[in-house]
């Protein structure tokens, strides 16, 4: 058996270069790529994808995908900041729609899950547990502050 030197190992791994990236439909990514296997350049690191439609994702990329913490955009005005997995809300995290109402807890699979808060459009919150759109129970959190 063979021992590779870190230096072997370190040439063996693709560069990842800061770069911008024009995709065929108008999408634009700026941020770090590295050559693939296949020999395709693959979002990796940090990065922002714009795409032609005003959809925006800043954060994390690992094999081409969203992956790790980041802030995704949408032009209607409603965004999500948190943990993804493979391009999907997944972790803890905060979806807030355009009129100002929010969840703040735990994502499975783009779904609302576990343990969190909902903040309705007049500020009043709502914490118990979610299991995608249903959350039987939720308690009002009452400030008497």
């Amino acid at each position: 058996m063979v021992k590779k030197t870190q230096d072997q190992e370190a040439a063996a791994e693709p560069a990842v270069v800061n770069d911008v990236f024009i995709f065929p439909n108008g999408d634009r990514y700026e941020g770090e790529l590295k050559r693939a296997e296949d020999g395709c350049l693959e979002r990796c690191g940090a990065g922002t994808h714009m795409a032609a439609n005003g959809t925006t994702y800043s954060g994390d990329w690992l094999n081409d995908r969203m992956n790790g913490y980041g802030k995704l955009k949408y032009p209607y005005g409603s965004f999500y900041e948190g943990q993804f997995t493979d391009n999907r809300f997944h972790g803890d995290g905060r979806y807030t729609w355009p009129d100002g109402s929010s969840f703040k807890g735990s994502f499975l699979d783009n779904m609302m899950d576990g343990e969190g808060e909902f903040t309705d459009p007049n500020g009043q919150i709502w914490v118990g547990k979610f299991h995608h759109k249903a959350a039987p129970g939720l308690k009002f959190k009452l400030d008497v502050s």
